[in-house]
């Protein structure tokens, strides 16, 4: 019997890319598309729409907030994928992400972008330091080897509950990953392509909005190392 996978798409002010995402993604394989629209001021919410997804609301503003605001509306699926609504990643690689789930030989599955050289090379300066600087952290501390915090990504919907999600904003990928390591889940790494977003980034695309994410991303991974020895 096929695995029920939903998809939940964060979407803020991504009118123009969020049609692409949609028309790429192996729509008769997936089980829901659910696309959260982050209080956009543009016409995400229409454009999403327009191509068939289920568009739910999250008016505070986040990344993790909407993630979570997705999960809190999943029809009860087999395995969650998450993607970003601005066309960066390739949509169709998900049947690569969620076979390794599918077979189950694995419970979370990142497509990292930081192993197929093309894939390194389209992603902004400060998103490769940070994320080695993270990623070295988390093997510092946590004893796993990552390579990439990219936000394409499916794990198991049992796995999603267990690890009890809760950063609203820039630190969801980071602390995805680590209760990931701490509950002891099988985790694998696989390359994805990756290309320049449709537009500019809310995050890495501005002076200030890199620091925002590049703070909370440290502060989380201290604080998850920190909360050991008060366990």
């Amino acid at each position: 019997m096929p695995s029920r996978i939903s998809v939940i798409i964060p979407a803020f002010n991504e009118e123009k890319s969020i049609g692409l995402v949609l028309d790429a993604l192996p729509q008769s394989l997936i089980h829901e598309i659910i696309v959260v629209d982050n209080n956009s001021t543009d016409n995400t919410a229409r454009s999403a729409i327009e191509k068939g997804a289920r568009v739910v609301a999250e008016h505070k503003r986040g990344y993790g907030s909407a993630c979570l605001k997705g999960i809190s509306v999943l029809d009860n699926p087999d395995i969650v994928v998450f993607l970003d609504g601005d066309f960066s990643d390739y949509p169709e690689e998900i049947v690569k992400l969620v076979e390794p789930i599918e077979s189950g030989e694995m419970d979370f599955v990142l497509g990292s972008r930081m192993i197929l050289p093309e894939s390194r090379s389209a992603l902004l300066p400060q998103s490769r330091y940070g994320n080695q600087l993270a990623v070295f952290l988390m093997r510092l501390f946590f004893k796993h080897q990552f390579t990439d915090l990219g936000p394409f990504r499916a794990i198991r919907y049992e796995s999603l509950k267990a690890i009890a999600m809760q950063d609203t904003n820039f630190g969801w990928t980071v602390e995805m990953q680590i209760k990931a390591v701490k509950k002891g889940l099988r985790i694998l790494e696989i390359p994805v392509k990756y290309r320049e977003r449709v537009g500019v980034s809310k995050i890495t695309g501005t002076f200030s909005g890199t620091i925002k994410a590049g703070t909370k991303i440290i502060y989380t991974i201290f604080k998850y190392f920190f909360s050991i020895f008060y366990q």
